[in-house]
């Protein structure tokens, strides 16, 4: 008796080579992923600011530790005002012209601070500025990213968005490092901005935005332009135009959606990831790594503590680069929840430890728990929950949905770091970050009990799968060949 030999992804481009037809070019697809994501640079630019620019601010315009606090946690505050009308918006303006527009206010935010610092107000203003560019940016360039790969390599280019944000982060530390006065930290930090808007201009927009404009020969030369001139893109182009039609087909209202289990288990996977990511309480710990390396006493400089965290943060970002289509999403988020959670617990321990006895023998603790939580969180927690939404949700509740979850992950984000620094003061440093761990060990559960791997599967697989549908998943849209030398 024969038994079906189901190939994955990965093997049905193996398959292509043996039969001769040619394969996409991955390199235009990774230059589109890079430079879209040149905009989250600029997020993580924007995010680790204030760790810097805090202390200067306090030094050279008397700013209160309740205004610094505001200063750190508006930009949070403003992405998730940012973030729910960018759906929206990248479906009627594309992808492309979305991220363009977004750009700008964030662009502006650091023009008013190099300028304007002195005046409190308009600090506020800019970091609002700032945050309602991230909310829009952290919509749309995932949903760009997404759609302009090629599933062989989906997973890795999704890790970009988390990568370049790492980046960001680094470059900024660096810069808080070596630069003290804010209006030339500022205006550096304008240059990039201006950098993604010049690059962008000559990457095409989305092929799959095109083919819902009914724009077909753009949607092609766009096709053409990612996978290469010598791929044959009419059957891929014919699947795109086939989804869309179904989706409008199938358009239902709001509340109908629930209705859906498929979508329903979409839902509570990707805001229970979105909500986990900020209650682990990594915001707190990227506005606020200055503070809590001078709370530690360590040999190093806050500065160097942080630049150094940058940089493992980085090259962390880029193992997952290459892991995620290996490994797969569920495992990298499992091992990243749970190595979260330690780090946390150490950290907590060292700071509640610390008032009842010499915290000097151990001060290598906050830099080495800071660094593997950063780490730990960068190969899972960190790039996974914005590249999954695209995966688990439907076309259809895909653009309303993702933006809904990007929002309440922006508003847990203004909570957290707004109130950090209250929940220091009235618990103390140590509870507080026992408290983290608590929250990063549950999100292991929520992992082990509720996500599906994604890795490698159509959007009708991963249907089939969050409807509990496991052996239809198997088989749906799957290439079956019947090998008669294997016997059941």
């Amino acid at each position: 008796m024969t038994r079906p030999v189901l190939l994955s992804e990965h093997s049905r481009i193996a398959l292509m080579h043996e039969s001769g037809l040619t394969p996409p070019r991955k390199a235009p697809q990774f230059i589109a992923a890079f430079v879209s994501t040149l905009s989250a640079v600029c997020l993580g630019m924007v995010f680790s600011w204030s760790s810097s620019a805090i202390p200067i601010l306090e030094k050279e315009f008397a700013i209160t530790t309740a205004q610094g606090a505001w200063v750190g946690s508006l930009v949070t505050l403003g992405a998730f005002v940012g973030a729910i009308p960018a759906g929206p918006m990248a479906q009627l303006t594309g992808r492309k012209r979305a991220l363009q527009i977004l750009i700008i206010p964030l662009l502006s935010s650091w023009i008013l601070i190099a300028f304007f610092c002195k005046y409190i107000w308009v600090l506020y203003i800019a970091r609002f500025l700032a945050g309602i560019s991230s909310g829009g940016i952290s919509v749309a360039a995932p949903m760009y990213v997404t759609e302009l790969a090629h599933v062989s390599i989906r997973g890795t280019l999704g890790t970009f968005f988390q990568v370049q944000i790492t980046i960001g982060i680094l470059f900024e530390y660096l810069l808080g490092d070596i630069i003290s006065d804010i209006r030339t930290l500022s205006l550096i930090s304008a240059v990039l901005p201006v950098v993604f808007l010049l690059s962008f201009a000559f990457i095409p927009e989305s092929p799959v935005y095109l083919c819902e404009k009914a724009k077909l020969q753009d949607a092609q030369r766009s096709l053409l332009w990612f996978r290469g001139k010598d791929y044959e893109i009419d059957d891929e182009l014919v699947k795109i135009t086939e989804d869309i039609e179904e989706s409008k087909r199938n358009k239902t209202k709001l509340f109908e959606i629930f209705k859906c289990k498929a979508t329903y288990k979409g839902l509570i996977i990707s805001f229970g990831l979105m909500a986990f990511q900020q209650l682990s309480g990594v915001n707190a710990v990227l506005f606020y790594t200055n503070k809590i390396f001078q709370q530690s006493g360590g040999s190093l400089s806050p500065g160097q503590c942080s630049i150094l965290v940058g940089a493992v943060q980085v090259i962390a970002s880029l193992i997952t680069t290459v892991l995620i289509d290996r490994a797969g999403r569920k495992i990298l988020l499992t091992v990243s929840s749970l190595a979260m959670s330690i780090c946390l617990a150490a950290l907590g321990l060292y700071f509640y430890f610390s008032n009842f006895m010499n915290p000097r023998a151990l001060s290598f603790v906050p830099l080495v728990s800071v660094t593997g939580f950063m780490a730990s969180f960068s190969i899972g927690f960190g790039p996974i929950p914005w590249m999954i939404m695209g995966e688990i949700l439907s076309p259809k509740s895909r653009t309303f949905l993702s933006s809904l979850a990007a929002s309440i992950n922006w508003l847990l984000a203004f909570l957290i770091t707004n109130q950090f620094a209250n929940l220091v003061n009235f618990v103390g440093i140590g509870p507080t970050f026992l408290g983290f761990s608590v929250i990063c060990g549950l999100s292991t559960i929520f992992v082990l009990s509720l996500v599906e791997e994604t890795k490698g599967r159509s959007q009708k697989e991963v249907a089939h799968l969050l409807a509990g549908n496991y052996q239809s998943a198997l088989y749906s849209e799957t290439l079956i060949i019947i090998c008669p030398d294997i016997e059941n």
